[in-house]
């Protein structure tokens, strides 16, 4: 019977437990493991342990979540996963596809490269240089390199802060500038694409885009990350979002992801692609299981 381990922190996680569903249902054997857990031995031979479950006799790994916590504890655990790749488990996601996607900067640029529309996007590691690009863009978003589920973005329109409980100025901007870059060293800094309030969803796996939804914001805010309270509704792609969608996946090389995209100014564009995403919002709104999906990858890979 295949083996199957299901990274993840939370085993109560919507996402982890459809994927564990999934796998039973195609009588795979799949148990949950947690790498916050997982210490290795190093000598004569290389020996994993975990409180939970073993790792030495699974077929094949699906990441959900690798956990939080230092840059040095979340790089072993994807080392980790790396060498489990290397002893021939199959991973899905492959850990450089996670990284690349976790990456706001690498993914922009990997995108970038493979000529698929992007936002105008720039990195810097200066105050002034941070306040000369708030002011071309006039309307920007500083965005966490390695944030998710929206937390720590702020958007910056005409030297105010969207959102903020208080009005600010430019003095104040700058403050804010420069205690971002004492704390991260760097800001990336994204134009704000203006849009209906809504962005897009994508939902891609083997090459394929399985569904999509919309994100509408809340009433009031812009942020319309489902976590920040957002909304989901269905979505029907046209084809060049369909396309876009499968080559920014591919860009990442990713064999599933959700792909997000804003509609603006007449032209879609490619905000960002998630390599560990949640099924829950287009199973909520399409009645549509990512889970299914990734199961069904999983077996034709194991099929050789």
């Amino acid at each position: 019977m295949v083996k199957i381990g299901i990274i993840v922190t939370d085993n109560n996680d919507w996402t982890a437990r459809a994927l564990y569903n999934a796998a039973k249902e195609r009588n795979f054997n799949p148990v949950f493991i947690n790498l916050e857990n997982i210490e290795v031995s190093i000598g004569s031979t290389i020996r994993y342990s975990l409180r939970e479950n073993g790792l030495s006799e699974l077929d094949a790994v699906v990441v959900r979540d690798v956990g939080a916590g230092s840059i040095e504890s979340v790089s072993f655990r994807f080392d980790v996963l790396r060498q489990l790749d290397e002893s021939g488990i199959l991973i899905v996601n492959t850990p450089e596809s996670i990284q690349n996607a976790a990456n706001k900067y690498y993914s922009t640029y990997l995108m970038a490269k493979a000529n698929l529309p992007v936002p105008c996007t720039r990195v810097v590691q200066s105050v002034e240089s941070a306040l000369k690009t708030l002011d071309d863009f006039r309307d920007a978003i500083i965005k966490p390199v390695f944030g998710f589920k929206g937390i720590g973005i702020i958007r910056i329109k005409n030297n105010s802060i969207i959102e903020s409980d208080n009005t600010t100025n430019p003095k104040q901007i700058e403050e804010m500038v420069k205690n971002e870059l004492d704390d991260k060293g760097m800001l990336y800094i994204q134009e704000y694409i203006p849009n209906m309030g809504r962005d897009i969803r994508a939902y891609v796996v083997d090459g394929e885009v399985i569904g999509a939804i919309y994100r509408t914001a809340t009433d009031g805010k812009w942020l319309s990350n489902l976590s920040q309270g957002g909304s989901c509704q269905w979505c029907s792609l046209t084809p060049y979002q369909k396309e876009i969608s499968i080559n920014a996946a591919n860009a990442i090389d990713t064999a599933f992801a959700g792909v997000d995209l804003i509609e603006g100014n007449n032209k879609t564009m490619l905000l960002e692609v998630n390599g560990t995403p949640s099924g829950a919002g287009i199973y909520k709104s399409l009645g549509i299981n990512p889970a299914d999906y990734i199961m069904d990858y999983i077996q034709k890979q194991m099929r050789g």
